[in-house]
């Protein structure tokens, strides 16, 4: 009865209805949008940063020579894969890369890079999320060639003396798939060493993080820094679970503990921003450095705090201007049906059934608002996802991860939003609808439009 009730007060509200209604749909819409933006850069953080420079948890740390300079890299790596392996259920892949620093040189240009030494046949979930980059995208003067076509295979960096770039690096650089590289470092030892490689394929960007990631075969960085076959710079663990990642660290600091390797104090930084303080330290050898993703990437959290921000900023002004345009709708309800309040009262309508159905009422056209908005926010971002709109200013691109419009639905978020908006209409009516119900009955009888 509530229900049939409301449904035709609210249809007798008409313009005020139907604006209050588009209000609510308006900003259940953008909340959908903004959480669905958050997502889809939480998951471009992930994506990238579990696939290019961490696994969910990482058995990395550093070797010393002298008391004076680490370098990122461990050994006995046979021994280091069997101990997690052996410590861990749920282990869904195990791999090991090289990392190394150094200056990437070609005939146009030159930049600083992060190397990853890789062995193809363990890089499966790489292959998986990587795809071949338009040759549109990073070459300049095609002279005939079709914008469209996407040269190269990672399955190439078997080959000895190759290498993998991605759009940003291959535009700066002024080079394709089958031009030439030097990549020149410095070893272990302190020397100045060099390897020229030749580029076998370009993919498509993959966040900030592939701005500054090449990637090439395993032997490569062993004979560019001169290191022995039983090394790597870390071995990374993929989890059926991710977010298990925390719980697994700890039980690999106890197992890698007891096993016999000293094992440093958690330090929630990525690897390159621990050099300064393992310099500083009076130790000589090797140190197990066990993070999880979140600590690699962590330079990057502040992305998705930032957008957070921003959102719960402008959600909370539009709630409140939302819950603001509830009451007075109702108010004005109320004063406009002071001669049914007190009819309905009159013939016996208790106090409770009259609240109810204000109540209800406002109940009803939260939840209509509400669910037209989400849904058709939802439905919104799921098209543009699909549409893979390209971001054309890199500082953007930066601050989205990703060189594309990326956004994800979450159904449980969605659903947060219809219930947690339709009970806020619902507390907006409290105040004018408890008044009506306490309004007696003779006087709103007497009391004209």
């Amino acid at each position: 009865m509530f229900a049939l009730m409301a449904w035709r007060n609210l249809r007798q509200g008409g313009r005020r209805t139907t604006l209050l209604g588009l209000a609510l749909a308006m900003v259940t819409g953008l909340l959908v949008l903004l959480m669905s933006l958050s997502d889809g850069v939480n998951d471009s953080m992930i994506k990238g940063a579990t696939s290019l420079a961490a696994g969910h948890v990482n058995v990395a740390g550093f070797y010393k020579a002298t008391p004076d300079e680490g370098f990122p890299m461990i050994t006995e790596t046979g021994k280091v894969k069997a101990v997690a392996q052996e410590a861990v259920a749920g282990l869904a892949t195990v791999i090991d890369r090289h990392r190394g620093w150094s200056r990437v040189v070609s005939d146009a240009g030159s930049i600083w890079a992060a190397l990853y030494g890789v062995s193809v046949e363990q890089e499966q979930r790489l292959l998986q999320t990587l795809r071949p980059a338009r040759l549109g995208d990073y070459v300049e003067d095609l002279d005939g060639l079709d914008p469209d076509a996407r040269e190269g295979d990672m399955r190439d960096l078997a080959e000895a003396d190759t290498a993998m770039l991605f759009v940003t690096q291959a535009r700066r650089l002024g080079v394709r798939v089958g031009d030439a590289l030097t990549i020149r470092t410095e070893t272990l030892r302190g020397q100045s060493n060099t390897v020229d490689v030749r580029i076998v394929a370009v993919m498509d960007d993959l966040g900030l993080m592939s701005n500054w990631s090449i990637f090439l075969p395993k032997q490569t960085i062993l004979q560019l820094y001169g290191l022995d076959d039983d090394t790597t710079g870390a071995v990374m663990l993929y989890l059926d679970d991710i977010e298990r990642a925390p719980q697994v660290m700890e039980q690999l600091r106890t197992a890698y503990a007891e096993a016999g390797f000293d094992v440093m104090e958690h330090d929630p930084r990525p690897f390159f921003a621990k050099f300064q303080t393992i310099s500083g330290q009076e130790w000589t050898g090797q140190k197990i450095d066990i993070t999880t993703w979140t600590d690699e990437v962590s330079f990057l959290v502040w992305v998705i705090t930032a957008i957070d921000s921003v959102s719960a900023l402008l959600i909370t002004i539009l709630t409140i201007i939302i819950a603001v345009g509830i009451m007075n709708a109702l108010w004005i309800a109320v004063r406009e049906r002071t001669t049914e309040i007190g009819t309905l009262r009159a013939i016996g309508m208790s106090r409770g059934r009259v609240l109810a159905m204000f109540l209800t009422e406002a109940l009803m056209l939260g939840l209509f608002g509400t669910l037209i908005g989400a849904v058709g926010g939802a439905l919104l971002a799921v098209g543009v996802d699909a549409l893979a709109i390209p971001i054309p200013s890199q500082a953007v691109q930066a601050i989205l991860m990703n060189d594309r419009l990326h956004l994800v639905v979450e159904p449980a978020e969605v659903l947060g939003v219809i219930v947690g908006f339709t009970v806020m209409c619902g507390l907006s009516a409290l105040w004018p609808a408890a008044r009506a119900a306490n309004m007696p009955p003779i006087t709103a009888i007497h009391i004209t439009e």
